[in-house]
């Protein structure tokens, strides 16, 4: 009897070690560059890192923020090899100036608006030969260029006075041009600082529905280096999963997410994004697969080119990652 005790011991044992040798297992380390807050980049690093969300998949993940100049030069220079706050359209860019990389999945769909205060701007067209306080260079003024296009304005006449995008809150606070070109976050703590600011109207869902026939703008995601996805690609579905939940999280708890987001914020900033979370039509989080998103990632890039920020030479069939993630 004592023989066979022993024995089937040792056969639970048997089974039983492996399984704990796995869960045991070192998580994988992973650096991404992400931008600095306030940033949509930014938004989802801080619960991710708060719940272990990367530990739970797998994955031991640094999150390494940068500005934009630097967010950019390092990830095409290859530094990084996977950026979590990868513009779609700068994606595109890279791939067409030789640096090969694909949009791993999306994180947030576009929204983009011009605040102001001066009552005689009450369009976006009212802005020709008015000064815009913006951001020239980054991809959601590009896109903002676009839709404004779709309105009959003509963005060239704009007399923009470009600025890091850090400064565009203070710009509006301060009455300090006719209008400010801005994107969430940001204009959501504006408002909760100054609720009297008005938001010209640029139609964002009727004009892409037309153009695109679909209600996703794939703007920001993370992204990799083809050849980091090639040696890895055990770890995109890990990766994947990890945010995924971090938006589920987010979603379903606004203002602990909020507190998370905005630690040093005021009570009213954090009302302000826990507000943000709930409606989510100017956050626009929406965690997808690139794969699934590939008509509406070729309307972005048409887009681009309409702008001229992309040239006529399409970006590759491989910026789109097609690998199965769950």
């Amino acid at each position: 009897m004592l023989k066979r005790t022993w024995i089937a011991a040792l056969v639970v044992l048997a089974l039983t070690l492996p399984l704990a040798r796995a869960q045991t297992a070192a998580p994988h380390k992973l650096s991404i560059v992400v931008f600095g807050a306030p940033s949509l980049g930014a938004f989802l690093p801080p619960v991710i890192a708060a719940h272990k969300l990367d530990e739970k998949h797998g994955l031991s993940i640094a999150f390494e923020e940068r500005t934009p100049d630097a967010y950019t030069a390092q990830f095409n220079s290859g530094e990084f090899k996977v950026g979590g706050s990868a513009a779609l359209l700068t994606v595109g860019l890279a791939d067409i100036r030789g640096v090969k990389v694909a949009y791993l999945f999306n994180l947030f769909d576009f929204w983009g608006g011009v605040v102001t205060s001066r009552p005689e701007i009450k369009s976006v067209k009212d802005l020709e030969g008015k000064d815009l306080a913006a951001a020239k260079g980054t991809t959601n003024y590009i896109m903002f260029d676009w839709f404004a296009r779709q309105l009959g304005a003509d963005p060239t006449k704009f007399s923009v006075v470009n600025t890091a995008t850090p400064g565009l809150v203070g710009y509006a606070l301060a009455d300090r041009a006719s209008a400010v070109q801005l994107w969430e976050p940001a204009y959501t703590l504006l408002r909760a600082k100054k609720p009297d600011v008005r938001l010209l109207n640029l139609t964002i869902t009727d004009s892409w529905q037309k153009f695109a026939g679909s209600m996703n703008i794939p703007y920001l995601g993370v992204a990799a280096h083809l050849d980091w996805i090639e040696q890895n690609k055990p770890l995109v579905p890990k990766l994947y999963a990890t945010y995924k939940e971090a938006a589920d999280w987010v979603a379903a708890n606004p203002d602990e997410a909020s507190a998370l987001i905005a630690p040093k914020g005021t009570a009213e900033d954090r009302k302000a994004i826990g507000d943000l979370i709930r409606h989510n039509d100017r956050l626009g989080m929406n965690v997808r697969p690139a794969g699934a998103l590939k008509a509406e990632i070729g309307a972005v890039y048409k887009a681009g080119q309409a702008t001229g920020f992309l040239p006529a030479t399409e970006p590759a069939a491989t910026t789109i990652y097609q690998g199965p993630l769950p």
